[in-house]
């Protein structure tokens, strides 16, 4: 049963702490491919409730911009050196030393709060051609080892580690791989709920997830997978005797979903959704971020997949989704927004700049 506000053990929730780094709230925002930039980062922020930030992952095989890169930072760490802390940077690879030089360069010069190690990509790219991801959790040997050295190279920067339960059902190496991660010297450790081979489908195992928090004896462990609510967030953490909660891709639709969870930690009530004009205002906003970014063409081509993710489970999403996912243009970006976005407000009728002032869109040239 999901617990009531009111029947919350609140003392029973505590900051996860993450080497010296305190999480408060225990409420870890996922790194994701393609989506957790520092616009997407930004919105949570506005919203609060979230822990503990993080980038998209970084290939540490690609990175020799970090040896000649001056100035703005390439497109992944894009705002990393100025934004608030607690902030972790993931990145991936299967070679010890490529991890430990990078680590210790964002460590060291991005000073960044977690470097955290991508065990879990299911994706083909990262597994069967670049044997990195979770293809490393049929090896728990060499995961060990390459905890071992990364955290060497940090030098006191907490390392966090995040995997899957295995490779497959018939390779479910999660337990031995977790005290292989602790013996190394990690400091915390995130298990998604899944098997590799699984992706996303089905659902997440949350007593699997448990199964390993109890096999290791001092390192915290966060579970992930299937978080779809603020209630379920609170369930999972308070009932598998986890350390901390990580939500994914439900964030994505509802970033402020961190927000409402922190508000049940704290036994009280969760606030309400935002109404359908302030969630087309945020579009325009996280929009507009992303163009002052990228430009306004380049932006738009990007924004039209977080405009998808907003509209998910809304009245009119399909119509939205396969109208906005076909933009080309700024105007074309904004019309569409104008006429069918889910739950659109009534007094947008045709689109002037003042309409969008108050977010700076009416400065992209063109774009009205």
């Amino acid at each position: 049963m999901i617990p009531t506000p009111s029947a919350l053990p609140i003392a029973e929730v505590r900051p996860l702490m993450i080497g010296p780094v305190a999480v408060d709230p225990p409420v870890l925002q996922a790194p994701m491919a393609g989506y957790t930039n520092y616009a997407f980062r930004q919105i949570v922020r506005e919203f609060g409730g979230a822990g503990l930030l993080a980038t998209e992952m970084i290939a540490a095989r690609g990175a020799q911009w970090l040896e000649t890169h001056r100035g703005e930072h390439p497109d992944r760490l894009w705002g990393v050196g100025d934004e608030p802390r607690p902030l972790a940077v993931q990145m991936w690879d299967n070679d010890p030393g490529n991890l430990a030089a990078v680590g210790r360069r964002l460590a060291k010069d991005f000073r960044v709060s977690v470097v955290d190690l991508n065990f879990g990509c299911p994706v083909r790219q990262v597994t069967v051609k670049a044997h990195s991801g979770s293809w490393l959790l049929r090896d728990p040997a060499r995961v060990g080892e390459i905890v071992r050295r990364v955290v060497e190279a940090c030098d006191g920067t907490p390392v966090s580690a995040k995997i899957r339960l295995g490779c497959a059902d018939t390779c479910r190496t999660a337990v031995e791989v977790a005290q292989r991660i602790e013996e190394a010297g990690a400091s915390c450790l995130t298990v998604h709920g899944r098997v590799a081979a699984q992706f996303f489908s089905g659902q997440a195992d949350w007593a699997a997830i448990a199964e390993v928090k109890r096999s290791v004896s001092r390192m915290p462990v966060v579970g992930n997978g299937d978080i779809d609510s603020a209630e379920t967030a609170v369930e999972r953490l308070l009932n598998h005797g986890l350390d901390g909660v990580m939500i994914a891709r439900e964030s994505l639709a509802k970033p402020w979903i961190f927000a409402q969870t922190a508000a049940l930690l704290r036994g009280e009530p969760k606030p309400a959704d935002p109404t359908p004009e302030e969630q087309y205002d945020l579009v325009l906003h996280h929009y507009d971020l992303v163009c002052r970014r990228f430009g306004a063409e380049r932006g738009t081509l990007l924004m039209r997949k977080f405009a998808c993710s907003y509209a998910q489970g809304l009245p009119g999403a399909r119509e939205f989704r396969g109208r906005v996912s076909r933009v080309l243009s700024p105007a074309e970006f904004l019309d569409v927004m104008r006429t069918s976005f889910p739950g659109r407000p009534a007094r947008h009728g045709t689109a002037t700049a003042d309409e969008y002032s108050h977010i700076g869109l009416s400065k992209l040239e063109g774009a009205l």
